[in-house]
Parts: structure tokens; C-alpha cells; sequence
């Protein structure tokens, strides 16, 4: 096109409808391009009097969250060293986030007082400071408490209120949470990237496989809407596709 000043509104709604059979992010991408050309033309004289086009009018697909298999979930958390008590406390800090299903936040913020051990359960404040009560598996349980009673004392060099320390005496921090998960992860040979959130969504994901009622995870979660838990049943789903186009022979 040799004059831009000649385009009109119908001519760009025409484009953005040519569009449709791409991919929702080669729309959002030319949409957006098109728009910084057209304002940049218009900002020196030359652009179109129309409108500039919207957004590309879908939104950017959500990024389904990893999940562990079975297998590497075992390898991972056997990958501490119990004869140190770092190691104790890295199992019983993976234990308890995949468990009950913890935001990093809440697993580094967590307070010894906030566990109640002969009740199995323990109080979690998440985010914009909503407290819930959570279950502590049977799995998980001996792992806290050998932890309690056996390394933290000889982790903690001053009174803490928190539950996990970190190896200089101080509170365990969101950081240390990642590298110690991160350096674990490659001791146990496991080549996707992971991070603490990986083991929540394991912990959702597999709640859901094994037959969990989806507010029930949602409450579990402490998610404020349902929507933000359905994302693990497409998840799901996708694993089921997978399995699917691998087995089917007309797939």
C-alpha cells in the first residue's frame, strides 16, 4: 500500500478478520505491530484519520502448569541427604509444600505455633492475609516432626517463630526455597525446570486424577475463584489427549 493516510477503518477491520485462522499469538502479534506503524506514521503526519485497530480480540492462551509424575515426584524428594540436617529440612519443607498444596510464601512464612500436629492440621495465611486450615497428610507428618525435633534445634541459632530455617540460623527465604528445590531436582535427574509452584500444581493435579471435587481443591488451594483452579482440569485433559494420540492408531 503506497499511501497509509488512505486507509480506512473498514480496510483494517478486513485485516484483523483475515487473521482469524492464525494462532491467537500471530494475531495479538500483527494486530499489535500494526498498531505501533500506524501511530507511528500518524505521530509524524502521515497516518490514517480512522480509528487505530483494537487489540487482536482474543486473549493470550494460558499457560497450562507442569506437574510431576509419580516417579519423579519419589526421586525428588529422595534426593536429600538425611545425614545432614539441611537435608532433613529439605525433605520435610518438600513434604509439607506438595502435601497440602503451599505457595512458597506460605510454606517460608509458616509458624510453629500454627502446627498442631496431634490434630493433623495446621493454619496457613495466604494471599491478602486469608487464613485456612489445611490437613496434614499421614506421609508427612513423621517427616515434620523429625524435622522439629531433630534438625531444626541444631539449625537455630536464635529463637524463631518460623517453622523452616535457613542454614545460617535465619528464617528460610523464598530464594533459598528455589535453590535448594532447584539443586535437588538435578540430584534426582529431573530435566524440566522447577520451582516450588511445580510442586502445588502436582499436588493439585494428582488430587484431581484421583477423583477430588474440583471446590474442594479450590478451597484447599485457597483460591478466591474457581476459574484459577480449572485450569488443572485442563491439565488434565491435555495428558488424556496425549495418551490419546499416542495409542490411537487413526489418531
Amino acid at each position: 500500500m503506497g499511501d497509509w493516510s488512505a486507509l480506512t477503518a473498514d480496510q483494517m477491520i478486513r485485516y484483523q478478520a483475515s487473521l482469524r485462522a492464525s494462532k491467537p499469538t500471530t494475531m495479538m502479534r500483527r494486530t499489535s505491530s500494526l498498531r505501533s506503524l500506524l501511530k507511528f506514521l500518524k505521530k509524524n503526519g502521515q497516518g490514517p484519520e480512522a480509528e487505530l485497530p483494537t487489540s487482536s480480540g482474543v486473549n493470550r492462551p494460558r499457560r497450562l502448569p507442569k506437574a510431576l509424575t509419580l516417579q519423579e515426584l519419589a526421586a525428588l524428594l529422595s534426593a536429600p541427604d538425611l545425614s545432614k540436617p539441611e537435608g532433613v529440612r529439605d525433605r520435610a519443607l518438600m513434604e509439607l509444600v506438595y502435601g497440602a498444596g503451599l505457595r512458597v510464601t506460605e510454606a517460608v512464612e509458616l509458624r510453629v505455633e500454627e502446627l498442631d500436629l496431634d490434630t493433623a492440621a495446621f493454619r496457613v495465611t495466604g494471599k491478602r492475609e486469608k487464613t485456612r486450615w489445611l490437613p496434614l497428610p499421614r506421609f508427612t507428618i513423621p517427616w515434620i516432626e523429625k524435622y522439629l525435633g531433630e534438625a531444626r534445634p541444631m539449625l537455630t541459632k536464635k529463637p524463631m517463630a518460623q517453622v523452616f530455617v535457613g542454614t545460617r540460623g535465619g528464617r528460610l527465604s523464598r530464594q533459598n526455597a528455589y535453590m535448594l528445590l532447584q539443586k535437588h531436582a538435578k540430584a534426582a535427574g529431573i530435566k524440566k525446570k522447577l520451582s516450588p509452584h511445580v510442586l502445588r500444581h502436582t499436588y493439585a493435579v494428582h488430587l484431581l486424577q484421583g477423583g477430588a471435587d474440583l471446590r474442594a481443591v479450590q478451597e484447599l488451594l485457597g483460591h478466591s475463584s474457581i476459574s484459577t483452579t480449572q485450569v488443572y482440569t485442563q491439565l488434565d485433559l491435555e495428558e488424556v489427549k496425549r495418551k490419546y494420540r499416542k495409542a490411537h492408531p487413526r489418531r
